[in-house]
């Protein structure tokens, strides 16, 4: 009889030790993926901060190289001979960086980066020697800067920042042509 009278008994400790078990199996599962998803965030963030850098670098070196080669809205030229060895090394850290994008990026934030990549190589063109003309290189550049903003209104999306993405870096700057028009820069 004593072990009828204590079934109740052992019947709700087996009941709460499985609850229990549930409920701690559950919250690691979820802590666990909660900090899965916080690395990978961290992961792409600086994958695409990580690539955007470099690909500004690329950008600025083929920038210079048309400088010199009498472009517009450009500092500091660079001889194309000297230029066009970094411009090599950067587009060889640009394709090793883009290799991480393609891993860890949504579709949306790799369609803009690649676009935004592609109107840089426009740009490279000009440098190269291989396009010519100011109204040419001119939309070139509004491209490239076109792309960047979609491109960073992509990750901020993936990344899950909130607000509107910063203004837009149109270059050249209106500062830059006294006649142009001065709003919405």
């Amino acid at each position: 009889m004593g072990l009828w009278n204590q079934l109740p008994a052992l019947i709700g400790v087996v009941v709460g030790a499985l609850g229990s078990y549930a409920v701690a199996t559950l919250t690691e599962r979820s802590r666990w993926r909660r900090a899965r998803a916080e690395r990978w965030d961290e992961k792409r963030f600086h994958t695409y901060a990580s690539y955007a850098t470099t690909l500004k670098d690329q950008l600025r070196v083929a920038q210079r190289i048309a400088a010199a080669r009498g472009f517009a809205d450009v500092t500091d030229p660079l001889d194309p001979a000297e230029g066009l060895a970094q411009l090599a090394e950067a587009e060889s850290r640009r394709a090793a960086e883009w290799e991480s994008v393609l891993l860890v990026g949504d579709a949306e934030s790799i369609g803009a980066a690649r676009a935004w990549h592609e109107a840089v190589w426009n740009v490279e063109l000009y440098a190269r020697g291989l396009r010519d003309g100011a109204a040419g290189w001119a939309d070139a550049v509004k491209q490239v800067s076109h792309a960047r903003d979609t491109f960073y209104a992509c990750a901020r999306r993936d990344l899950g920042i909130a607000g509107p993405p910063p203004p837009s870096g149109n270059w050249p700057r209106t500062w830059q042509h006294p006649g142009l028009d001065r709003g919405g820069a």
